[in-house]
C-alpha cells in the first residue's frame, strides 16, 4: 500500500537501506553532509554509494557508476534532495538525467536555503518522477548536524560524560582511568569515528595525556584543547604524535606569545580567542569550528569544561556513561564549577536508555529555554 505523496512501504525500506550507507561517511564529508543512494531496478539493487569525504564523488554519482547502463528508468534512492550546483564535483542532478533514471525518491530537502528545492525542479523539469518524504524522520536525523550549522552556523554538540553511580570522573588524587567499562570505550572509539572534532579541557591533557583518536584508520577528527593560558605540556601525545597538525590549541590572551609559537613549532594551530571570566569563551570557538568547517563535536570534559557547556547552552544532546560503582564525595564531580538553584537549573529530558557493556548508557537532550 503507497501512503499519500506516493511513498510505499518499499520506498521507505530502501531509503532506510540508503540511510544506512550514508553513515559509514559521518566524519569525513566535512564541510558537506553524508549522503547515501541505493538505485533499484526491478526489485534488484544496481548500485550503491555514500558520499566518503568532501571533494569526491557524491553518494549519486558513486551509485550511478556502479549501476552503469543499468541504471536506465531505475529508481534512485537518496537521503537527500541531489545537488544542482556546481562545487567541488558537478551537480548530482545532471548526473541522474544524463543516465536516464525514472525515478527519484529522497529523505529531505537541502537545508541550504540557496539550494533549497533548486534539485527537484530541475529533476522534474528533465521528466523525472521525484517523490520527497521517505524515511523523513531518519533522514533528518542523518544531517541535523548540518542543518544547525546552516542555520546558525556553529556545529552540533554532543556532551559525553562517563562516570561512577554517584557522579564521579575521577578519584580524588586525579586518576580517572577506567571509570567506564570496554562496553562505554567501544561505544565512544565510534563516536570518535563519526564526528569532526573532539574536544577536552586542558586539566584532561596534563592528567591522562590522551591521544583522542578514534581506532578507524583514516579518520581524522580534530583534537580541540581548551586551554586558556596554554598549560598543556608540550610533551602531550595530542601535540607529539603523527596527527599533531590535526590539534587545535583553543586559547585566550592570557597564553603568552613565546608558548603559542612552541605549539605552533610542534605542528599545532593555535587560536587565540576572546575570553571569560579567565576561561575561553565557548560559543566564538564553536563558530569558529563551524567557520572552518565542523558539523559534530563530541565533547569528552572534564569537569570544568562540562561545566561551561552546559552554562553557555551550547550542548545539543548529553550521553551519559553510568559505571556500576561509587568513588566517594572527595573524588571528583563530573560537573565542575559552582552551582545552580534548584528552581533554576539546566533541565534535561531523558530520551533513551541502554546498556553498554557492565554500563548503563542514557541519553538526553536540554529542555528548550527550561530552567527548573
Amino acid at each position: 500500500m503507497t501512503r499519500a505523496g506516493g511513498i510505499g512501504p518499499e520506498d521507505e525500506a530502501w531509503l532506510k537501506a540508503a540511510i544506512s550507507l550514508a553513515r559509514r561517511g559521518e566524519g569525513g564529508t566535512r564541510p558537506n553532509p553524508p549522503v547515501g543512494a541505493v538505485i533499484v531496478s526491478k526489485g534488484r539493487v544496481v548500485g550503491r554509494g555514500w558520499h566518503r569525504k568532501a571533494g569526491g564523488p557524491h553518494a549519486e554519482v558513486s551509485a550511478l557508476r556502479q549501476a552503469e547502463a543499468r541504471a536506465k528508468g531505475a529508481t534512485v534512492y537518496v537521503t537527500l534532495e541531489p545537488c544542482s550546483t556546481w562545487g567541488r564535483t558537478g551537480p548530482c542532478t545532471q548526473a541522474l538525467i544524463e543516465a536516464g533514471v525514472g525515478r527519484v525518491v529522497f529523505g529531505v530537502r537541502d537545508p541550504n536555503p540557496k539550494h533549497q528545492g533548486a534539485g527537484v525542479r530541475v529533476l522534474r523539469r528533465a521528466g523525472i518522477i521525484v517523490t520527497e518524504g521517505a524515511a523523513e524522520r531518519e533522514a533528518g536525523e542523518l544531517i541535523k548536524p548540518f542543518a544547525k550549522r546552516m542555520a546558525t552556523g556553529l556545529p552540533h554538540l554532543t556532551l559525553k560524560m562517563a562516570m561512577s553511580l554517584d557522579g564521579r570522573i575521577a578519584q580524588a588524587d586525579g586518576k580517572s582511568r577506567w571509570v567506564s567499562g570496554p562496553g562505554t570505550r567501544a561505544v565512544v572509539m565510534d563516536l570518535r569515528r563519526r564526528v569532526d572534532a573532539v574536544m577536552v579541557g586542558s586539566a584532561t591533557v596534563v592528567k591522562d595525556d590522551p591521544r583522542l583518536l578514534p581506532e578507524t584508520a583514516g579518520m581524522r577528527p580534530w583534537r580541540v584543547i581548551v586551554d586558556s593560558r596554554g598549560s598543556t605540556p608540550l610533551s602531550a601525545r595530542v601535540l607529539t604524535d603523527e596527527r599533531a597538525k590535526d590539534t587545535v590549541l583553543a586559547t585566550t590572551s592570557a597564553c603568552p606569545a613565546s608558548r603559542v609559537r612552541r605549539y605552533e613549532a610542534l605542528g599545532a594551530r593555535v587560536w587565540v580567542l576572546p575570553g571569560k571570566a579567565g576561561k575561553v569563551a565557548l560559543r566564538p570557538l564553536m563558530k569558529r569550528l563551524g567557520d572552518e568547517g565542523a558539523l559534530r563535536v563530541l565533547c569528552e570534559g572534564g569537569g570544568q569544561l562540562a561545566a561551561s557547556v552546559i552554562e553557555a547552552g551550547l550542548a545539543d544532546e548529553y550521553l551519559f556513561f553510568v559505571a556500576p560503582k561509587f568513588l566517594g564525595a572527595l573524588s571528583l564531580p563530573v560537573v565542575g564549577g559552582g552551582s545552580w538553584p534548584l528552581d533554576s537549573c539546566p533541565r534535561l529530558a531523558f530520551e533513551s536508555i541502554a546498556m553498554a557493556g557492565a554500563d548503563v548508557m542514557l541519553r538526553a537532550k536540554p529542555l528548550a529555554g527550561r530552567r527548573g
